[in-house]
């Protein structure tokens, strides 16, 4: 539903608020968190009154909390963004932090040719808590989101902004569940850090060569795993995720700088799912570094059974681009030379 449009001047905003921790209240009897009407949100900021940007809100009904988030959550948010794309000069999307990574990383691939602002905040504390990250969160994500230079957004990508920090959105991934600073691009600089200024890092930022009409994309396909290697793996779990019923896709957590057990009946499996046309991308379980297969043995190994590298990619951007790129509709091997190019930024493919 639409709520309240706070203050018409200078850059318009609309406010999407999917659930998460950020508009919760607690329940003074049983003291768990709650969701509450958004609509309320003028009563716990006024802050946004002195912004002056004219900021509307949206609010999904239900809420929904961040781990029940998916493609549903995530088509919902693109449908939002598509009807308004030409009614605000920019988009602020309030999500629950535990999926965060994922819904901003398929937002930038089912938003093509995006060219304004997506920024996506939340907060480890509600917003109606003395001590809460949420309101500087949301004010300085409003703020990126109406930020332009000679008529043009500074920031015209899908984006996460947490204590500080503005990431490009493919990029991150969740790293506390503790402290305000709950976010962390380990392979890509921050693109703004904001202090007693907002300083952009404007060489980081993506930019399309040429501008092009936005183009949405809605299918995502849910046939994907994710195997992550472990020493002592049994062939029965190897075997039990590669024999999936309609498995499309797995998303394979190796070591270091992409390595795996050499036993042969590990090879064998992998080879064998290939070549039935399941796609297996190569991402480290480390949380910065690359996958580099032709540096150790073991990589090779990988690379003969036909086992494609993921780069730098991150789980949750490997995840949601298999899902993008089987969504469209693509054959195995237009999804692999997908798979070798950056189509948002979201890897760095090395020069060969």
């Amino acid at each position: 539903m639409m709520g309240n449009t706070y203050i018409k001047s200078k850059a318009s905003i609309l406010l999407i608020y999917t659930g998460g921790t950020i508009g919760m209240i607690e329940n003074h009897e049983t003291g768990a968190l709650e969701s509450f009407n958004f609509q309320h949100l003028k009563d716990n900021m006024p802050e946004l009154k002195k912004l002056g940007y004219a900021v509307s809100t949206y609010q999904f009904d239900p809420p929904v909390d961040s781990s029940d988030m998916g493609p549903d959550g995530w088509k919902k948010i693109v449908e939002i963004i598509s009807a308004n794309y030409h009614l605000y000069d920019g988009f602020v999307v309030l999500h629950g932090t535990d999926t965060m990574s994922y819904t901003a990383s398929a937002l930038s691939f089912m938003l093509e040719n995006l060219g304004k602002p997506v920024i996506l905040t939340g907060s480890q504390l509600p917003i109606g808590v003395l001590r809460t990250d949420g309101k500087e969160n949301l004010i300085t994500a409003i703020e990126i989101a109406a930020a332009q230079e000679n008529g043009v957004p500074i920031v015209p990508e899908v984006c996460i902004f947490f204590e500080s920090t503005l990431l490009m959105g493919n990029r991150t991934r969740k790293i506390n569940a503790d402290n305000f600073n709950a976010f962390r691009s380990y392979n890509y600089p921050a693109l703004a850090t904001a202090g007693v200024h907002i300083r952009y890092d404007v060489q980081q930022i993506y930019r399309p060569v040429l501008p092009k009409p936005l183009r949405v994309h809605y299918e995502m396909d849910r046939n994907i795993a994710i195997l992550k290697i472990f020493p002592g793996m049994s062939s029965q779990v190897i075997e039990s995720i590669l024999t999936i019923p309609g498995l499309k896709g797995v998303v394979m957590e190796t070591f270091g700088s992409g390595n795996a057990p050499r036993k042969e009946w590990f090879l064998k499996m992998l080879k064998e799912a290939v070549d039935r046309g399941i796609v297996i991308v190569n991402i480290t379980q480390c949380v910065g570094g690359s996958v580099e297969m032709h540096r150790y043995d073991t990589g090779k190994q990988l690379l003969e059974a036909g086992v494609v590298s993921g780069y730098d990619s991150t789980t949750e951007s490997a995840v949601t681009k298999l899902m993008y790129l089987f969504g469209q509709g693509m054959s195995t091997e237009e999804v692999k030379e997908h798979l070798s190019c950056s189509l948002i930024g979201e890897v760095t493919i090395p020069d060969k």
